[in-house]
């Protein structure tokens, strides 16, 4: 957990960026991310150099060489800024150790392309030393500290990078109940938090089942897995993986929905995503079997016919798409929501107000749950839910209104207080509560929050998955005086009013004059 003092370190990491001139969020970010990923490499080297002096036997796989000592964190770190500056600038200097690093480490293969950016001496000093000043020992602190440093990303809101907030994750992440032996993907990772979020809920809830060696193995090299083609956004994916003590072999420098992406096919056992809402693509790119299930340009369309490919028989997914995706009157945008119906097993439509994603964009949003089962007639009822609250306000600052849980134990403890306490500030602990007991849905009726549809009146409404058309409003009568009636009442409140004047002009009238 971060403390008052972690969180003002960090945030005077930042502001020295800021006030040295590197204003760009992702720049910033990813500036940060190759001194982290230094520090982690040189703390690797310690941990090898200390295994061999207590075996007395050689360094196994050294990081570093002998003539490459003085590139080491431990090494530059304290130098004079101008010493420091030509260490990383120098054609055989720092960064372009680790420019070269390759497929020697599962960060090193997405360091092409990179680009050292700190532009002055005393900059750089000056942020490496207030890095020292951030503890960074443990995983739990480690991607702590970076996902506060992500929030910076949102904060800033610039060239269209926008996280999916962090609760939002959370709540879809326990939606799906990730197991040890779950393959996750996302195939739009971007700064793999949903990746990061599912690790951290196996963690946390399969404690036991991670003692185990075969299990710790496919935990770190093999359960996670994401697609992402912006190499800014990959390199901030996989440092935010290895913090959180997973290495990011499954992460793939792709775009997902190309032709070069053709081995995701039967792949993963869970996707958990939030696909782009806008854009189109040239059809000669896109997968021709995505093609196949949905003849559309839309990337939000798209990406859900590449879910369902990518998934195995019997995978789940919950994924985020606009509200167009569900109401959308096109050719393309029926045959998706039929494909999900009728081929397979659509499970939940989660409404979210329209400020879930603010201040960036007021769109309306859905998590759509589902089953990839290749069967007809596997929906029967679908369970819809009118997300009306978050735990932050619905405006443009977002300020939090409701419990905070940054842990997935503090999201069970209050999941496991509904119904009989529920929360008013926001839906979520009962989002889960009552997804984990749909049996206690049947009883439920159209006018309330949450409820279940039969498959027949889906197909009666041409597969429209908007709440709103199946959501039954009560109206109350309401009724009011006649006209006699209200002048009556205004004669009386006149009458009480003439005689109240009467008299406070008698009272006066009868008080002594003073002299």
């Amino acid at each position: 957990m971060l403390t008052g003092e972690l969180r003002s370190n960090i945030d005077r990491v930042w502001n020295a960026f800021w006030t040295g001139g590197l204003s760009n969020p992702l720049t910033v970010i990813e500036q940060i991310t190759y001194l982290l990923f230094l520090r982690r490499l040189d703390e690797l080297q310690t941990a090898k150099e200390s295994q061999a002096n207590a075996t007395q036997s050689p360094i196994e796989d050294p990081i570093y060489t002998p003539d490459q000592d003085d590139l080491r964190w431990s090494r530059f770190n304290g130098k004079d800024p101008e010493t420091l500056f030509r260490l990383f600038t120098q054609p055989d200097g720092v960064f372009e150790f680790i420019r070269s690093m390759g497929k020697e480490s599962a960060f090193g293969r997405y360091m092409k392309g990179a680009t050292f950016m700190i532009p002055t001496p005393r900059l750089l000093a000056q942020v490496v030393d207030l890095l020292n000043l951030i503890p960074m020992r443990d995983r739990d602190t480690k991607g702590d500290v970076y996902e506060y440093l992500l929030s910076k990303i949102a904060t800033a809101g610039q060239n269209g990078q926008f996280r999916t907030p962090r609760h939002i994750i959370k709540m879809m992440v326990a939606l799906l109940a990730p197991q040890p032996d779950d393959i996750i993907c996302d195939p739009s990772a971007g700064s793999a938090g949903f990746l990061v979020a599912a690790g951290e809920f196996v963690a946390e809830m399969h404690k036991q089942a991670l003692l185990k060696t075969a299990t710790q193995d496919h935990y770190r090299h093999r359960m996670l897995m994401g697609m992402e083609f912006d190499p800014t956004m990959i390199r901030i994916g996989a440092m935010n993986l290895l913090l959180h003590g997973i290495e990011p072999e499954q992460l793939a420098d792709v775009d997902a929905l190309s032709k070069s992406n053709a081995p995701f096919a039967d792949a993963a056992t869970m996707v958990l995503a939030n696909p782009p809402f806008k854009g189109s693509l040239d059809a000669d790119h896109v997968m021709p079997d995505l093609m196949r299930t949905v003849q559309t340009k839309k990337t939000e369309l798209l990406f859900l016919a590449l879910i369902l490919r990518g998934l195995r028989p019997g995978g789940r997914a919950a994924v985020i798409v606009p509200d167009g995706v569900l109401v959308g009157n096109s050719k393309a945008h029926r045959q998706i929501r039929r494909e999900l119906v009728e081929r397979h097993h659509l499970q939940a439509v989660i409404s979210m107000p329209s400020g879930v994603f603010k201040p960036y964009a007021g769109v309306s949003t859905a998590v759509l749950v589902f089953t990839r089962t290749d069967t007809p007639d596997s929906t029967n009822q679908v369970w819809f839910y009118d997300m009306r609250a978050d735990g932050y306000s619905l405006d443009d600052k977002r300020a939090a209104t409701g419990p905070a849980y940054e842990k997935f134990v503090d999201l069970e403890r209050l999941i496991a207080q509904q119904p009989d306490a529920p929360i008013t500030t926001t839906d979520i602990p009962d989002i889960v509560s009552r997804w984990r007991n749909l049996g206690n849905e049947a009883t439920r009726a159209r006018t309330d929050q949450s409820f279940l549809v039969p498959v027949d009146d889906i197909r009666a409404n041409a597969y429209d998955l908007s709440i709103n058309r199946y959501k039954e409003v009560v109206y109350a009568q309401k009724t009011y005086d006649t006209p006699e009636a209200i002048i009556a009442q205004i004669n009386a409140l006149d009458a009480e009013r003439q005689a109240d004047l009467r008299a406070l002009t008698q009272l006066l009238a009868e008080e002594p004059a003073t002299a």
